[in-house]
């Protein structure tokens, strides 16, 4: 348990499109406030980084990164993201940050989450983001064997991709969700009604932002099931 109750919070977006219309960022200032009103932080400072995301994973181009650090180092405290991948779906990264001997606190994970479930949890994303590499590859040459045409005049590879997206979404999505579920159910609660009424209780929200019914709990179970 992280016994430094000062925290410096860091938010990141991808696109300086959504750096200007706060597109993700209040969602994550949201989720950083009511995790540490209902924690007991402090919440010191905010810092905001605007940038591609892709190829950004080194400090030296994270100077917003670097600066929160610098700043929880300075009062001894941590610092706190909304979800990991603000801070990184790289292994190598995360692995990185917790050499900087600087506390973080990720508040989709909890308090109690310490940089051994960090790394974990980074391993688990590298991989499923490489899963949807794979799956939309896969998708691609499924069309194409089908005699589907993937050219610019041709609109099939657009629809492949889109749904390969839409697919990979959502089983990037269970697996994010199932720690929660298999919370629920080692507490007892194994119906799909009541799941989805603690997930609602949590204030879990489905993919698009709504509360769980028992048809979207067995749903989300069935993929899980399919991809393990």
């Amino acid at each position: 348990m992280l016994m430094e109750r000062r925290v410096i919070a860091y938010y990141r977006v991808s696109t300086h499109a959504q750096g200007k219309s706060g597109l993700g960022l209040d969602a994550q200032r949201k989720a950083v406030a009511d995790f540490a009103q209902r924690e007991g932080f402090e919440l010191v400072a905010e810092h905001v980084e605007v940038e591609t995301g892709k190829g950004a994973d080194a400090l030296e181009r994270r100077p917003v990164l670097a600066m929160a650090l610098a700043e929880a180092r300075k009062i001894k405290g941590a610092v706190i993201v909304a979800k990991l991948d603000r801070l990184s779906r790289d292994v190598a990264f995360v692995a990185g940050l917790m050499a900087q001997r600087v506390p973080f606190v990720v508040a989709e994970l909890g308090a109690d989450a310490d940089p051994f479930m960090l790394h974990l949890f980074a391993a688990l994303a590298e991989k499923e983001r490489a899963m949807i590499s794979a799956r939309t590859k896969a998708a691609l040459a499924a069309a194409k064997e089908r005699g589907v045409k993937l050219g610019n005049p041709n609109l099939a590879e657009a629809r492949v991709k889109a749904e390969a997206s839409r697919i990979a979404a959502a089983d990037e999505f269970a697996v994010e969700i199932e720690p929660k579920i298999r919370a629920i159910q080692n507490a007892g609660i194994i119906t799909l009604r009541g799941i989805a009424r603690e997930l609602v209780i949590r204030k879990v929200e489905t993919r698009r932002g709504g509360q769980w019914t028992p048809v979207q709990v067995s749903d989300l179970l069935k993929r899980l099931d399919r991809a393990a």
